[in-house]
């Protein structure tokens, strides 16, 4: 969308003390609302975001499951989905991901290798019901 979004990944870095080091927004369409151009940008393909917005669109979580979660070229492992809203996934050695949609978007942190996923997890949360609040 633009670079109006990108403020949402300095709020959910500052909101998870720094244990997310990078996060993206998307459209539950597969369009990307954050821009690459920022530095703390996960950088999602189009094809990655495509098929997350499927999956939490539909709420079939199967593919997830076999094949891992794949962000910025990067599969992470499956750990579990929650609420057909939340999936958590893990990479050894490589942090975590968090995903939590609202009505019309997904929302993902990255916790650095380290950092507290719980602490990421409720500032992914705090965005994304803010979205879902305000309509998005």
């Amino acid at each position: 969308m633009s670079a109006a979004w990108d403020s949402y990944i300095d709020n959910l870095i500052e909101r998870s003390k720094s244990n997310a080091d990078k996060a993206c927004i998307i459209g539950l369409d597969g369009s990307k609302w954050t821009t690459d151009g920022h530095k703390n940008a996960l950088k999602i393909t189009a094809k990655e975001a495509v098929n997350i917005g499927k999956v939490l669109k539909s709420g079939d979580f199967s593919s997830l499951s076999s094949s891992g979660v794949v962000v910025a070229g990067v599969k992470y492992q499956f750990l579990r989905e929650m609420d057909k809203k939340v999936v958590l996934a893990k990479k050894k050695d490589n942090g975590g991901l968090t995903l939590q949609s609202s009505k019309s978007g997904i929302v993902i942190g990255h916790t650095k290798e380290g950092g507290s996923q719980g602490i990421v997890n409720e500032a992914v949360s705090k965005i994304a019901e803010y979205l879902e609040s305000v309509g998005r």
